[in-house]
């Protein structure tokens, strides 16, 4: 009886050991994964490959393709990812010819309706002027930037869109512009400052995911090294 009770000791000890063990290697691999999970989630993807128009949707030949970029032109209409996104860091370079007014859409409930369902960040000619509701890096008619950041017509420039949640900021040629809290535009038509827009609801109700367009409004520019990811 003795030396069963024994075995069944040593028995009930090394599978309790083994168990453990067991637990442990799993804890690794989840953590593992957990680890490999966040630097996904964290790491740049190419939304535009610079040789073909993969994972966006827009007119039939209507953009075309010039030096891995973007390229507009008359009549092309606007361009759409044909993903949505909610948070993210939006990363990308544009040119644009003298003149040109045209926008970058984030989070884009419905394109058919983009003025009255996403947050235009707009594209304009306006290097050198003073900054306004309607300069290059604005939040159309919403938010001014503090400074205009935009090189002349005919030079690339570089912007980053960071949006999570309420907050929305943006760096254009490595110059912080914009620091918005959505939250704050609570009245449709309406800015904090008492200005009026052009909503028909308040953005603190836009949505909070969507489309990313490119906006074709009659002038040519140019967009390529488009990259994201999400926050």
């Amino acid at each position: 009886m003795i030396g069963v009770n024994i075995g069944d000791r040593l028995g009930i000890i090394l599978l309790g050991e083994a168990m453990k063990a067991m637990g442990i290697f799993a804890a690794m691999v989840v953590g593992a994964l957990a680890v490999v999970a966040g630097a996904q989630q964290g790491e740049f993807k190419s939304l535009f490959n610079g040789k073909d128009f993969t994972g966006w949707k827009g007119k039939e030949g209507g953009w075309v393709i010039q030096d891995g970029a973007m390229a507009w032109q008359k009549g092309c209409g606007d361009i759409w990812t044909e993903q949505k996104f909610g948070d993210f860091v939006l990363d990308l370079e544009f040119k644009i010819a003298k003149g040109t007014n045209s926008g970058i859409f984030i989070r884009t409930g419905n394109p058919k309706d983009n003025v009255q369902t996403g947050i235009e960040i707009q594209v304009y000619d306006s290097a050198g002027q003073k900054p306004n509701k309607n300069s290059s890096g604005a939040v159309y008619d919403c938010l001014a930037p503090s400074e205009t950041a935009d090189k002349p017509a005919g030079e690339w420039n570089h912007i980053v869109i960071t949006a999570k949640g309420s907050k929305l900021q943006i760096v254009m040629n490595d110059k912080q512009i914009i620091d918005m809290d959505l939250d704050k535009w609570t009245e449709p038509g309406k800015n904090p400052d008492g200005s009026k827009n052009k909503y028909k609801n308040a953005f603190k109700d836009f949505p909070r995911e969507g489309f990313i367009g490119l906006q074709d409004h009659g002038g040519a520019i140019w967009f390529r090294n488009v990259k994201i990811k999400g926050l």
